[in-house]
């Protein structure tokens, strides 16, 4: 683990010096009729002024749909793709506007403020999300107010919001699930609070089957949450946290011919795994330093180890590269072509990885007038260090299917160290003229990386790399509210993802001089401009045409490294509207009628290379995404819904090959069309809810990747479940 260093006591100290400062500030601020100010999630309390596209998914809303994860929660959000390989979402794979949705790792994932990737720098790979047991809402936020959070900012950035210890006394709630697949879920809030703040405990298990066969699942989470009140103006909140998941997991997906043989069959799945463990501390230190002025300090730190065990290496293909649609076990040749069905006679590859990063941020958020204008400005610091651990152990011996057999006894493959320094510098100045908002704002990412390859491909290497960066992420926004419960809104930003450094290692390269080759960082050019309105009674509407320019898009090529493929543009229109009769009616019986839709018209490479052709769509950028609900809601407790999610056919390669290879990894996805409904019932005067929620429901059979061979959609899952809140 990283220690911290004199660098982090030195910003400390220049903070403290600077809050005498930004005091005084404040105290000018002191004769403006404005509220205080309130740091709530990631989005500001007068939402009428981000000047972008933004969507709150809130409690009343996750009660509405009854989502079975994350996954279910968000994918009526506009301009959101989501992949969803497994039945508990808990590896999302999400795409914000046409951005490639494998393992999100060009979509910002944060719980409160703070990063959740296994490396938020080194691996932004999301095998862990929120549970949604513990959400009270999700923002998901997609224009330039990116630029107060990283490092990634050139697609969207999604916050899972907690909830809060309580206020007034002993509260709670404890839910029990079931469903078909077995599966099983328990989650209890058990809280507590008072004046002096209080404390509050989640805990959730979860387990069944998933989509392919002998893929069962368990999850289990922990998180205390707890809040002092220090004084009338200060307080701390504190979050411990520890996850575990044991998944029976292939990773590899299928070959043609298996594909067509039993879409739902994991030949090795029996043994196949995934195991991942994390730890993690959040402490926010809240200062109100008068009615206008909060400084808030975020301390972070994370410790997670992931390891996967798979028989299988190359979906479709034998060991000597010859595709044949049926899989072999890699490094088991000696049990014959049909490995598979003696995967317990066989070891396999291990890889386990270990990530640890800490980080902390102050965080001015201040009201003033110092330019005789009405303003509000957002000034703060984050420094960050992470370090990644990446091994890799293969064997064909029976006892090597023990990660500790393997280590000892096994063929070491791969031994990679990653340490990351980042520091991040942020200001962002809101201007209120009238009824028009101006938003100019800037980030600053210095990050430096260093990659020691000890072994690689089994041979000792020692290769070292060091890199270091520093960009200039500017934006600017604005909103018009000249017209009641409307916003009309602009901005443009500078996008960013650093390079990962997982990426940047070539093993073909390795005994070359170019020991270590490197993908440029991500950098895009982000405009959007459109409109929200409440203005009719009942009707609430959204509308935001957008358009990325990438100026080094980074693509995985079917070998399974990732390189620079130069310009790219995505552009498109993003719909959503919903439509509550029971209010334009002043009607107790609230019929509505909720939808979306996506036109992701352009999304291609705008430069020929050796790799890519000009013109030809991006991988995983759906041209059509859509869904519609239709609901009932009643006071007596009544609440259904009913909605069909559409999502146009896909290409999977840069070529948008339509001949399906023999490994299943080349050729389209097929649009798809899938049924869903939920149903809740709450009594008047009742602490008991009960629910029951279907998704798939007509159980339709759909591709949904080619990542790492065929692999198809979840089918039918239906779970009900009884909540009791106190």
């Amino acid at each position: 683990m990283h220690k911290p260093n004199k660098k982090i006591m030195v910003a400390a100290t220049s903070l403290a010096i600077s809050v005498n400062v930004l005091n005084a500030l404040a105290d000018q601020a002191n004769s403006l009729d404005v509220g205080p100010v309130m740091v709530k999630g990631i989005l500001p309390d007068r939402l009428e002024t981000v000047p972008g596209s933004y969507s709150v998914v809130d409690e009343k809303a996750l009660n509405e749909r009854r989502p079975f994860s994350i996954q279910e929660a968000i994918n009526n959000v506009p301009g959101v793709h989501i992949v969803g390989e497994n039945t508990f979402g808990l590896g999302v794979n999400i795409g914000v506007r046409g951005m490639d949705p494998r393992r999100t790792s060009r979509t910002l994932l944060m719980e409160d403020g703070m990063p959740l990737f296994l490396g938020p720098y080194g691996d932004p790979s999301a095998h862990y999300t929120t549970p949604i047991e513990r959400v009270q809402r999700i923002e998901v936020v997609k224009g330039s107010g990116q630029i107060l959070y990283g490092p990634q900012t050139v697609g969207g950035m999604i916050n899972f919001v907690t909830k809060p210890v309580p206020k007034n006394g002993f509260e709670g709630s404890v839910t029990g699930m079931v469903g078909n697949n077995d599966f099983t879920g328990f989650a209890a809030n058990l809280g507590v609070g008072g004046e002096q703040g209080g404390i509050m405990i989640d805990a959730i298990q979860k387990k069944g089957d998933g989509i392919r066969k002998n893929h069962d699942f368990e999850m289990r989470e922990l998180m205390v949450k707890g809040q002092l009140n220090l004084t009338e103006s200060q307080r701390i909140i504190a979050k411990v946290g520890y996850y575990e998941e044991d998944s029976h997991v292939s990773e590899t997906g299928l070959g043609a011919v298996e594909y067509a043989q039993d879409k739902y069959q994991a030949p090795t799945g029996k043994n196949d795994r995934f195991e991942y463990q994390r730890k993690s501390l959040q402490l926010q230190h809240i200062f109100d330093i008068n009615a206008n002025a909060t400084l808030t300090t975020n301390a972070y730190y994370v410790d997670a180890f992931r390891t996967s065990f798979r028989q299988i290496n190359a979906p479709g293909t034998l060991n000597d590269d010859t595709q044949t649609g049926v899989s072999v076990m890699d490094r088991c040749e000696g049990l014959g072509p049909a490995t598979v069905a003696n995967a317990a006679q066989c070891g396999g590859r291990h890889r386990p990885r270990s990530y640890d990063y800490y980080g902390f941020e102050p965080r001015l958020d201040i009201k003033h007038s110092l330019f005789g204008i009405e303003s509000s400005a957002v000034v703060g610091f984050r420094y960050h260090e992470e370090g990644n651990k990446r091994q890799q152990f293969r064997d064909g011996d029976l006892r090597a299917q023990s990660l500790s057999y393997a280590k000892a006894f096994g063929s070491f493959r791969e031994d990679i160290r990653i340490d990351i320094e980042a520091k991040s510098y942020y200001a962002q100045n809101t201007f209120y003229l009238g009824d028009w908002t101006l938003t100019p704002g800037l980030r600053v990412e210095d990050y430096k990386k260093k990659i020691n390859v000890l072994q690689a491909e089994g041979d000792p290497q020692g290769f070292a790399k060091t890199n270091s960066q520093t960009v200039w992420l500017p934006g600017i926004g604005t909103t018009w509210n000249g017209i009641a419960n409307t916003t009309l809104f602009a901005g443009i930003h500078r996008g960013f993802a650093p390079p990962r450094p997982s990426r940047d290692i070539n093993f073909d390269d390795l005994a070359g001089l170019d020991a270590i080759s490197s993908t440029r960082a991500e950098e895009s050019t982000n405009t959007e401009v459109g409109v929200r309105s409440s203005y009719f009674k009942g009707v609430g509407l959204e509308a935001t045409l957008f358009n990325i320019n990438f100026d080094e898009i980074v693509i995985q090529r079917n070998a399974g490294d990732f390189i620079n493929a130069g310009k790219s543009q995505q552009t498109g229109l993003e719909l959503a509207a919903r439509v509550d009769f029971g209010r334009i009616y002043d009607s107790p019986h609230n019929f509505y009628i909720a939808g979306n839709y996506t036109n992701l018209f352009t999304a291609k490479f705008k430069k020929s290379t050796d790799e890519t052709t000009s013109g030809n769509r991006l991988p995983y950028a759906p041209r059509d995404i859509a869904s519609i609900n239709f609901g009932y809601q009643h006071p007596v407790g009544i609440n259904a819904r009913i909605g069909v999610d559409y999502v146009s056919q896909q290409y999977v390669d840069p070529d948008n090959t339509t001949i399906e290879s023999l490994d299943g990894q080349e050729g389209k996805i097929p649009a798809y069309t899938l049924l869903n409904a939920s149903i809740n019932f709450r009594a008047l005067g009742s602490k008991l809810t009960y629910f029951i929620s279907g998704h798939n429901l007509a159980d339709k059979e759909y591709l949904i990747s080619r990542v790492d061979g065929k692999v198809a959609g979840r089918q039918r899952q239906v779970f009900g479940g009884i909540r009791y809140d106190f």
